[in-house]
């Protein structure tokens, strides 16, 4: 079986790697699911346009860069368990963030968004056997494995919970 102690990634992922308990990646997805699924119902409607400061993004905001972002770390999982040898580029979030166009987008269509989208990344760690699981690639110019990117996936949806808590309710 493969857990937390297979996980290669730079040490800028480290955190979000260890936020969650569970020893395996589909466990760990499967529990933030349960975990942020809640938590979004918590959100007042009137806080979600809210930033707690200048220049900082808002809830709504840092629910779309959840979003692209487990997009990308599913991508990466797919194309390193899939064995292709493609070097793959950062993402640089703010200008993500900029295009995103989140004005236009409605607070309850992020949430399904996010459901339907984590939904997906459940099923793909789940077809992934113990080899896949420990395919290393490369992104943002570093080694990264298919593992660590299920826990990357879980742990930072479970960062931004806490900065959430934190700064914004």
């Amino acid at each position: 079986m493969v857990t937390r102690k297979d996980c290669v990634a730079a040490d800028f992922y480290k955190n979000y790697i260890n936020l969650p308990k569970e020893e395996t990646p589909v466990k760990a997805i499967k529990k933030n699911t349960e975990q942020f699924k809640k938590f979004l119902k918590t959100i007042p409607q009137k806080k979600v346009n809210y930033a707690y400061a200048a220049g900082k993004w808002t809830i709504k905001e840092l629910l779309q860069h959840i979003i692209d972002a487990e997009r990308v770390f599913s991508y990466r999982a797919l194309t390193f368990a899939r064995k292709d040898l493609a070097h793959l580029p950062s993402f640089d979030e703010n200008s993500w963030a900029i295009n995103a166009k989140i004005k236009n987008r409605k607070w309850k269509d992020l949430v399904e968004e996010f459901k339907s989208l984590r939904s997906a990344t459940e099923l793909l760690f789940e077809s992934f056997d113990d080899e896949q699981l420990l395919s290393v690639g490369i992104a943002s110019e570093k080694n990264i494995n298919v593992v660590a990117l299920g826990f990357i996936c879980a742990g930072h949806a479970a960062h931004h919970i806490n900065v959430i808590k934190d700064r914004y309710l």
